[in-house]
């Protein structure tokens, strides 16, 4: 316990957000990997495999609005758990921690609801193939209904986070990973025993790798973070300290729930060519697992910062911003090169079909914008560090709704018209993340001056 404390208080930053930083970013891609793998599973079906890798594009906004709202919860508990760790009241940390599960079964309980009752009707928002209907429905409810391992999973993966324990995080990630890869095939497919359920199988692929992930980090934070103390009594209701995590996570909800909806919207956008649709679908899948590389490394940049800031070390917290944008403009130069170069490679693996050129143009053209979006990743988890709430807000809405949206939206009516192809579409995500990166930087600007300037 001592040794965890010192290495947050002591490691040099560089090292530490290294050290922290690594298996954070493991855990996120292997999250990523959870669509990816459904989704090359799906497109090798030996039947209706296009309709498939449409049903997966129409019901993902759904799972990453799962997927915000849990992890949402569990930014705002890492923060403020952090903070009151490098405080050291225990007391507090403890009921910090029992908060948040506390929340986690509000989230899990509206869930359920929604899968049980609005998922068709969500699906047939967005098109009017039958075949996609149901099987987007029979997806959807499942993924729904048993998402309490997704959800606790990313609680308890923020739980050890904040106190400095990712590598636990990340060993919970690669089970459920791993589960779910080996449950793909046997459950779309049918193999031994198991019958052939196509998207019914990876629907229950992936949630049964999830609850795996969620019951071993529930494991591992009762066993190793001793800085406070855990109990039924600390599940109690505490208004205070759920407003205090909602005022740095919900932020976070609604940056990642833009993402929701903005994916969501597209589809609208894209309804007049199916398959351009499920291109962009797939595309996301594969932007995705690259910019999972920058928010796993903000989830190491907000407990590092956070801690210094809460210390009051001005060097630490400037040492935290510092190489937190270094570092997330190097994985992001890598993972720009990987989708610009193989772009064939993604293709064959999803078996795109009909949709395979209206991917490969997609991620040559919206693969320039990852640079500047993962900055925009690292600017937020340096606003929620030093609990700035509106700025991270801010970058999300003008990244994912205030610019995006309507110029997408502008570019579609040329393409309907006949007179440009749908890659003008895709051109309109380079140019939001450029425009969101320079107002992050004046952001970033006034909370320097505001909240770091004044620190020892």
């Amino acid at each position: 316990m001592k040794a965890e404390s010192n290495k947050m208080k002591e490691m040099p930053v560089n090292k530490l957000m290294i050290q922290m930083g690594i298996p954070m970013i493991l855990s996120m891609a292997l999250q990523a990997v959870y669509n990816i793998v459904d989704s090359a599973f799906v497109g090798n079906m030996k039947s209706g495999s296009e309709a498939a890798l449409n049903a997966l594009t129409l019901v993902f906004p759904v799972q990453m609005l799962m997927v915000a709202v849990g992890i949402g919860t569990g930014v705002g508990t890492n923060a403020l758990l952090a903070l009151t760790l490098g405080q050291g009241n225990s007391k507090k940390a403890a009921k910090v921690a029992g908060n948040s599960l506390f929340l986690g079964a509000v989230i899990y309980a509206v869930c359920l609801l929604f899968g049980i009752f609005g998922g068709k009707a969500y699906i047939f928002s967005q098109t009017i193939d039958s075949e996609v209907i149901s099987m987007g429905t029979d997806y959807l409810s499942i993924c729904c209904v048993i998402s309490f391992g997704i959800i606790f999973f990313s609680i308890f993966e923020k739980l050890l986070q904040a106190t400095g324990r990712s590598l636990y995080s990340t060993i919970g990630q690669v089970v459920g990973a791993v589960v779910n890869i080996i449950l793909d095939p046997i459950m779309i497919y049918g193999i031994g025993p198991v019958p052939e359920m196509g998207v019914q199988g990876a629907a229950y692929a992936t949630v049964i790798g999830q609850v795996a992930s969620a019951a071993l980090l529930f494991f591992f934070h009762i066993k190793f973070n001793k800085e406070f103390e855990h109990g039924v009594k600390y599940l109690k209701p505490d208004t205070g300290i759920i407003k205090e995590i909602y005022a740095i996570g919900l932020p976070a909800i609604l940056a990642q729930a833009l993402m929701s909806v903005m994916v969501y919207v597209m589809n609208l956008i894209l309804k007049f060519n199916p398959s351009a649709q499920t291109a962009y679908g797939l595309f996301y899948k594969v932007q995705q697992f690259v910019l999972f590389l920058a928010f796993g490394l903000r989830d190491a940049i907000t407990p590092i910062m956070a801690f210094a800031y809460g210390m009051g070390s001005k060097k630490r917290v400037q040492d935290g911003m510092k190489y937190g944008l270094i570092y997330t403009a190097v994985l992001m130069v890598i993972g720009t090169a990987i989708t610009e170069i193989f772009p064939d490679a993604f293709a064959s693996l999803f078996n795109a079909g009909q949709s395979r050129e209206y991917f490969i143009g997609a991620m040559r053209i919206i693969s320039i914008s990852f640079l500047f979006a993962g900055i925009n990743v690292a600017y937020q988890g340096i606003y929620q560090a030093l609990e700035s709430g509106a700025e991270p807000l801010v970058i999300s809405l003008l990244r994912q709704f205030v610019i995006l949206l309507p110029l997408a939206g502008i570019f579609s009516v040329f393409v309907r018209n006949g007179q440009a192809d749908v890659s003008l579409i895709w051109w309109a995500f380079p140019i939001t993340e450029l425009a969101a990166c320079l107002v992050g930087y004046a952001l970033l600007k006034k909370v320097k001056k505001n909240k770091v300037e004044n620190l020892e």
